[in-house]
């Protein structure tokens, strides 16, 4: 039961992390074309927003990895 726990604890990290992703880049590209010249700003919030999604899977790999080595 733990592998399955594991194994679903990183599908569902990587779907939400997928999905946060797209939406965080979507709509700074969205911004970047109504307003051009803050693109500069845009990017670099865009990376903090990225990287801040990115952290999910990282703990959904942690509990995982907790979950088979218990």
């Amino acid at each position: 039961m733990n592998f399955i726990g594991a194994g679903l604890a990183i599908i569902g990290a990587a779907i939400g992390a997928g999905y946060g992703n797209g939406q965080v880049i979507a709509k700074t590209i969205e911004s970047m074309a109504r307003q051009p010249e803050m693109s500069g700003q845009f990017r670099s919030t865009m990376f903090i927003g990225v990287a801040l999604v990115e952290a999910v899977p990282i703990l959904g790999v942690v509990i995982a990895l907790l979950l088979v080595f218990q």
